[in-house]
């Protein structure tokens, strides 16, 4: 998600079928958030770590934080169209210290990144630029949606224009807007005709609330979203052990004890596969620094999708300071059952 800036929807849940009675009080509510990744101008802070198909994510400092609950329709956007619809399965929560950015003259919180230009900031209150902004940070509640099970591709369906229409108030500029389902309901059938689709959406809706999800509160590891989303932007969508593999499959993985030292150490960590992810920290896979190839214990080379990846070379450029954490990865952690 982004800083402040988009979002919102109401439902219906008596949405058994499309040919629902709106009058119905057992209504559900449907949100229009705003999702830019990494297109987002504002600087007031690092932004959010969102797989849009999957999960979206925000923090006690947007409006409309605490509205958003399990079984509520979520619409993503990217203020040009609509990038697809889903419904939340479940809301993981935790506590958190966001960083949080502004304009060293005024304070300010309006300010963005130049894309060509130095220094790199520029303030839009005051109009002042600056290399760097002033930093400060703040205690959150963090809010993560999980809502992959029934995700619809919207793009190319509503444009921007047309999403604003089926809000509350369309002149809104607040990042999770609440709108109403209907609307976007019909709007979706006129768009694609695919009635089977909405109809599942709108049925695992009425499902949630009555008691199919839950909200749940989970324990989750304190900056570990911008951790991600730093090793995404430095080394793409490549599972460091076994190559290009989609964003959606890859995981932020420590090559040291995260729990133990409680941090997260620049050029500590890599991006993996879920599966490969939970090998690694298990020391079945391992990596022998001297040689730069992968190591797979006897037990797993029984199976061919791993076999194949012992003696293969690691598919990123390992620095000095990945093979300090990794020698010591693989000299701890080696059973060799």
């Amino acid at each position: 998600m982004l800083p402040e800036a988009d979002v919102g929807v109401s439902c219906d849940h008596e949405l058994v079928d499309l040919r629902v009675d709106f009058t119905t009080k057992n209504v559900a509510a449907a949100w229009l958030m705003l999702a830019l990744g990494d297109s987002r101008e504002h600087a007031g802070n690092d932004g959010y770590d969102d797989s849009v198909s999957l999960h979206y994510s925000w923090d006690s400092t947007v409006q409309n934080h605490a509205r958003v609950a399990v079984g509520d329709v979520i619409a993503l956007w990217d203020r040009k169209e609509l990038i697809g619809v889903s419904v939340i399965e479940a809301i993981e929560t935790a506590s958190a210290e966001k960083v949080l950015y502004s304009c060293p003259r005024c304070g300010k919180a309006d300010i963005k990144r130049r894309q060509r230009e130095k220094p790199a900031y520029r303030c839009g209150k005051c109009g002042h630029i600056f290399p760097t902004p002033r930093q400060k940070t703040k205690p959150v509640t963090t809010y993560r949606s999980a809502h992959g099970k029934r995700w619809m591709n919207g793009r190319g369906l509503l444009s921007g224009s047309e999403l604003r229409a089926l809000c509350d108030a369309p002149k809104s500029q607040l990042s999770m807007r609440p709108a109403r389902w209907e609307r976007l309901r019909q709007a979706l059938l006129d768009a694609t005709g695919q009635a089977s689709t909405v109809k599942d959406i709108a049925a695992a809706a009425r499902l949630a609330v009555a008691g199919g999800h839950r909200e749940s509160l989970v324990r989750t590891r304190v900056g570990q979203e911008a951790f991600r989303a730093r090793l995404l932007r430095e080394q793409g969508e490549v599972c460091a052990f076994t190559g290009p593999t989609p964003a959606d499959a890859l995981e932020a993985a420590h090559l040291y004890s995260y729990d133990e030292s409680g941090e997260h150490h620049e050029y500590g960590g890599l991006l993996l596969r879920c599966d490969i992810h939970r090998l690694f920290d298990l020391g079945h896979i391992a990596v022998d620094v001297g040689s730069g190839t992968l190591d797979v214990i006897p037990s797993l080379r029984g199976y061919p999708c791993y076999a194949q990846l012992h003696g293969k070379p690691v598919a990123v450029q390992l620095r000095p300071e990945h093979g300090v954490w990794l020698d010591a990865h693989w000299l701890g952690k080696r059973p060799r059952a």
